[in-house]
């Protein structure tokens, strides 16, 4: 498991950096979605999250999410368009999934990409992910998740 500053990045997992999302393939050519451990570092303490609903369209830079924290309100927008297959609209009950169990239960939707080649393209492995990460979390003055 990569690890950067103190929050973890699975090495099965692939990473949208700037939008702070993991990618995990599924075996029909789908991805589940989530936030990362970053994101949620970055945000505090999550208030609500809400998904977008199976049965939508999203374009690259779209969101699939809304976030609330104490913090901010946050869209997590996704790296490559598709359709949104399932999503985790249990989440809305239990917005603490985003922070204790945010590679787990706290996944937003699973997304089928229009262009499977464009999709994997715009993902990058955890070890690719972590100078970026290091990168982001300079710019946005992010220490780490050493205190999570």
């Amino acid at each position: 498991m990569a690890n950067v500053k103190g929050c973890e990045l699975p090495d099965d997992l692939l990473y949208d950096v700037e939008n702070m999302l993991w990618y995990r393939p599924l075996a029909d050519g789908s991805y589940r979605i989530g936030g990362t451990m970053v994101a949620v570092g970055m945000a505090g303490s999550i208030a609500a999250a809400t998904p977008k609903r199976a049965g939508r369209h999203v374009e690259t830079g779209q969101a699939c999410a809304v976030v609330e924290s104490g913090k901010l309100v946050s869209a997590a927008k996704v790296a490559f368009a598709g359709n949104i297959l399932d999503s985790n609209e249990d989440l809305m009950e239990n917005p603490g999934w985003l922070e204790n169990d945010m590679y787990g239960r706290g996944w937003f939707v699973v997304l089928k990409p229009d262009d499977a080649a464009a999709a994997r393209a715009a993902l990058l492995t955890a070890a690719d992910a972590v100078p970026q990460f290091l990168d982001l979390m300079a710019r946005e003055k992010f220490d780490g998740c050493a205190g999570n």
